[in-house]
């Protein structure tokens, strides 16, 4: 799980990247701030999933559905409160940066550990 969660934040740094090279300031806080607002939750996810594993040893199907839920709300929420915060988003590049955040989930079988 935290392979996964290393990943997104790789995304997200290469997201605020380029978008810094192509939109500059404004589009490298936005791409930060759309990928930040899948890998906290997501972060926060497996951190609780793994202490819940460590507790009892092993972790319940209604925990992990409850936890996703969670961690979904949460995307959707931190992505409003990126737009209440910042009014100057650039939309472009909160969507690259989201995006990338969210699909960087299908990478992670093919990193070693």
């Amino acid at each position: 799980m935290h392979k996964a969660v290393l990943l997104q934040l790789g995304a997200t740094l290469l997201a605020t990247a380029i978008a810094a090279v192509f939109f500059g300031v404004r589009g490298a806080v936005s791409a930060a701030s759309g990928g930040l607002a899948c890998v906290l939750p997501s972060w926060f996810f497996a951190w609780r999933l793994m202490s819940t594993t460590r507790r009892k040893g092993t972790a319940t199907v209604t925990a992990f559905v409850a936890g996703e839920f969670i961690k979904l709300a949460s995307i959707v929420g931190l992505l409003g409160l990126v737009l209440a915060l910042y009014p100057d988003v650039h939309w472009g590049a909160l969507l690259i940066g989201l995006v990338l955040a969210l699909k960087a989930n299908l990478f992670a079988f093919l990193v070693k550990t």
